[in-house]
């Protein structure tokens, strides 16, 4: 199977026991957890004040994730069988890298998990699959207010300088087609 056809299986993100926190097992997402990926992603808009923008629907999110042509990949984070926090991201291609990317669409973990080396765990397993993967590099946006800055920076992430992220919706697509 080409990599556009593969479907999100246990072989591509295996479950960990992670070393941060006993108990906690990080496993990736199946079709039965669309739901609860909806659940977390109007979590994380509660989170960023931005839930007057959450169009999503399982529908939609079932087709994107686990469709013909996955699109992302999600993954849990569960303490003591609970889930904690969830990870959404996709791979892209850098040009002057020549190598592809693991781009961090979402990483959230629910306020009460917080503090607990949850969301480290996480972000260093999307470090360990980009290593795996012979990725370039990993890319994600942080809100400007949003104190995970400091923890990025920790880990070694830095925002880019000279760069700004544009962003066209698809109630913009037509407009500029014709242009």
């Amino acid at each position: 199977m080409s990599e556009p056809e593969m479907k999100l299986t246990e072989d591509k993100i295996k479950p960990v026991e992670d070393e941060v926190k006993s108990g906690l097992k990080i496993r990736a997402a199946e079709i039965e957890d669309v739901p609860l990926i909806l659940e977390f992603v109007k979590g994380i808009a509660r989170f960023e004040n931005l839930s007057h923008l959450v169009m999503a629907t399982e529908e939609n999110l079932a087709e994107g994730i686990f469709g013909k042509r996955p699109y992302a990949e999600v993954f849990f984070a569960e303490l003591g069988g609970i889930p904690a926090g969830f990870t959404v991201f996709f791979h892209n291609f850098s040009t002057f890298v020549g190598k592809p990317g693991l781009y961090i669409e979402d990483i959230f973990v629910k306020p009460e998990f917080r503090g607990k080396g949850i969301g480290k765990a996480m972000f260093l397993h999307c470090v360990k699959l980009a290593k795996e993967r012979n990725c370039g590099r990993m890319e994600w946006a942080v809100l400007d207010w949003n104190p995970a800055r400091k923890f990025y920076e920790h880990l070694g992430g830095s925002p880019v300088n000279g760069w700004n992220i544009y962003r066209m919706n698809e109630e913009k697509f037509e407009n500029a087609l014709e242009k």
